[in-house]
């Protein structure tokens, strides 16, 4: 079947608010009639299971950032980088392992503070790092507020920040220690990682008892652009199976797990996808993501953006390009930003119809 491209401005389509996430960015943008509410298709394309389209960040889901549930900052320090405030100059924060951070405008995120070491000895951890206490972070007042305007048929979607190795790196100063910690004493990293794990699901529950939880992006970034930090036989020995933990928890809650890793990670994408992570969250120009798709793309899915535009592809022909890339029995959702009002219609009026035609002609309704 055909499906209409309705021209910008046409009368008969609503126009709503789509906030762009993690930001404080509101946009204009078409509200097109769907036969399925967003939330559903999008778990149908999570779960690879006959998706009418391909979903969307920008209109198909609401977002919380890592920082975004809390009702107060505790003793100076937040939970992670603050998204939300407008930034026209650097400046510094305490997260809520009590280590510094400065926030940089070009980078567009946060880097940790020169000279920060927390541990300067990984076998200490059990002494000097403390765990922050829950209680005292004001969730449940933040989520009742939150949830007045909750849209049920939109993906309620938490980014839960830092992983094993991204908390291992900040508290002992940068790569170069956090790596050499990893070498050097593997059985202590292994002991953090463990109790961690045990933090991050205890985190996860507190916010999946307040909000109703579609899907959590989990941050661990293991690479550079050119390859990983650490070899396959340390992520295997140390890194493996608390990240496994904590995915099978989520999924024993019905929530979609999103593995984020910066980096060529290529030589742990076997592993992602084999712990079961429904979308991986990586690093396009470091990754050949279509191959991955070849290879994984049927026990894992992709966060995309549009390709095709820097190749000198029109709009509409880098949307058919994306979807024949990576819409292959699901597994796919794109990253939308804002932009031009009469660009973001066309980019949102052309994928959902092509792609509903894809999904079409694939699953036999053609």
């Amino acid at each position: 079947m055909k499906y209409p491209r309705p021209i910008f401005g046409d009368p008969s389509i609503p126009m709503v608010d789509s906030e762009i996430s993690y930001t404080p960015i509101i946009v204009k943008t078409p509200k097109f009639d769907t036969p399925i509410t967003a939330r559903e298709n999008f778990r149908r394309a999570a779960a690879r299971d006959n998706p009418l389209w391909v979903p969307n960040s920008l209109t198909d889901f609401q977002s919380l950032g890592a920082n975004d549930i809390i009702a107060h900052h505790v003793r100076g320090m937040q939970i992670h980088s603050d998204f939300l405030r407008p930034a026209t100059e650097n400046y510094d924060f305490r997260d809520w392992f009590n280590t510094d951070w400065e926030w940089v405008v070009s980078a567009g995120g946060a880097m940790l503070k020169p000279g920060t070491q927390l541990l300067a000895d990984i076998c200490d951890w059990e002494r000097v790092v403390e765990f922050p206490n829950l209680d005292e972070w004001g969730f449940e007042e933040k989520a009742a507020a939150y949830m007045k305007n909750y849209d049920p048929d939109k993906v309620m979607h938490y980014d839960i920040g830092r992983g094993l190795t991204e908390r291992l790196v900040s508290l002992t100063g940068g790569y170069t220690d956090g790596m050499l910690a990893l070498a050097v004493e593997p059985e202590a990293c292994t002991a953090f990682f463990e109790r961690y794990a045990d933090f991050v699901i205890e985190l996860f529950d507190r916010i999946n008892s307040l909000y109703p939880l579609d899907m959590v992006t989990y941050h661990d970034d293991w690479g550079t652009e050119r390859d990983t930090f650490f070899s396959e036989k340390m992520f295997v020995d140390m890194v493996l199976e608390p990240t496994r933990r904590i995915i099978d928890h989520i999924h024993s809650e019905n929530v979609i797990f999103q593995m984020h890793s910066c980096g060529n990670i290529t030589r742990f994408a076997p592993y992602i996808a084999d712990m079961g992570a429904e979308f991986m969250q990586i690093q396009r120009r470091a990754v050949d993501m279509p191959e991955l798709k070849r290879k994984f793309g049927n026990k894992t899915g992709f966060m995309a953006g549009i390709e095709g535009l820097d190749e000198g592809m029109s709009l509409v022909e880098a949307i058919h390009h994306t979807v024949d890339t990576y819409a292959r029995g699901g597994g796919v959702y794109l990253a939308l930003g804002g932009g031009d009002e009469r660009e973001l219609w066309t980019t949102l009026a052309e994928l959902y119809a092509y792609s509903r035609e894809y999904y079409d002609k694939e699953q036999g309704r053609a």
